[in-house]
């Protein structure tokens, strides 16, 4: 995204079609992460097209072609749908950041990290988590740590969806069931919780807080138009909201933090002292975030907006003209 950043990550995914667009407003919402968090780096992004049969070949033939790319820091990549850890194995040795925080259980402690920044986000976006109740739409990899981190924060997590399906319990989901659910049945877990529909479905169910984040775009306007009684819609991924949908959220007085700052417990996780304990990336995150949303929330022109005018104040700082486009779904 930036040609002069000191290292360049982001995203690589698999399917049989990846378009251009998507992964450069991918690339964008990670240089807007950096930016906020004042590093001089800069978002890249990959796609691996190719059809199911040839999948293995082409990420092979993608590893070798970006070991280059990597040892340079050109550009860092990190395992995103359709591609594994597993996969990207081969190039981490040469990759500067701390890539042994991406290895270990499911959830990932990268996960736990990403999940942990997005519903402190949250918490302080809407004042609060206490008592309320939670749809988490696109719940994945971060789902379970995401779940964990808002009933701690007194939240009730009572829609989930996955790419199976949607499911709703007015009393709740436990974390320790959807922590479980999730290790050993993936997206399959809603199978267990209860009556399931589309996916798209929990859009209808009703909640204090959401979070968004199964695909780019997936909140456009008329779905936007359906959570007018929300407190707060946070991003559990990567560029989920349309820029319609922002203006119709905007309108109702719905508080939208951005992804770029509610996904940037990883980013904090990876780049830092590698002696650091668990617990103290941890608690740098929840100060860090806390610290950033906290001071959005209150801004005239709502937090998504005051947030990208910090991160481009930094930009400025570094860059002779500002990227064109904020990450948001066209």
């Amino acid at each position: 995204d930036l040609d002069n950043a000191e290292a360049s990550s982001g995203p690589v995914r698999w399917a049989k079609k990846v378009l251009q667009g998507g992964a450069k407003d991918l690339a964008r919402s990670q240089t807007y992460t950096y930016a906020i968090l004042g590093m001089k780096r800069g978002g890249a992004s990959a796609g691996i097209s190719a059809e199911g049969p040839e999948r293995d070949a082409a990420i092979t033939a993608f590893v070798g072609e970006a070991a280059d790319l990597v040892a340079d820091s050109t550009y860092l990549p990190d395992a995103a749908k359709g591609v594994s850890e597993l996969d990207l194995a081969p190039l981490r040795d040469a990759d500067e950041r701390d890539t042994a925080r991406l290895a270990g259980t499911n959830p990932s402690f990268i996960d736990q990290c990403d999940g942990l920044s997005a519903a402190v986000a949250a918490h302080h976006t809407a004042s609060g988590l206490g008592g309320k109740s939670i749809a988490i739409e696109g719940f994945g990899a971060t789902g379970a740590a995401l779940a964990a981190a808002v009933i701690e924060r007194g939240g009730t997590v009572t829609s989930i969806a996955t790419t199976v399906g949607a499911v709703t319990n007015p009393d709740g989901f436990s974390a320790q069931d959807l922590l479980e659910g999730w290790g050993s049945k993936g997206d399959e877990l809603v199978n267990d919780l209860g009556e399931v529909g589309h996916p798209m479905s929990i859009f209808g169910s009703g909640a204090d807080v959401w979070f968004v984040g199964s695909k780019m775009g997936v909140v456009n306007h008329e779905v936007a138009a359906q959570m007018s009684e929300a407190s707060a819609v946070v991003a559990s991924g990567r560029v989920p909201l349309t820029a319609r949908a922002l203006a119709v959220l905007r309108r109702s007085g719905v508080a939208v933090p951005p992804d770029f700052l509610s996904l940037a417990g990883g980013t904090l996780a990876l780049w830092g002292d590698a002696n650091r304990t668990e617990a103290e990336i941890l608690a740098g995150i929840n100060e860090d975030i806390s610290d950033m949303t906290a001071e959005f929330k209150s801004h005239d022109d709502g937090p998504f907006l005051a947030a990208c005018f910090e991160a481009e104040s930094f930009l400025s700082t570094w860059q002779e003209s500002l990227p064109f486009g904020r990450p948001l779904a066209p």
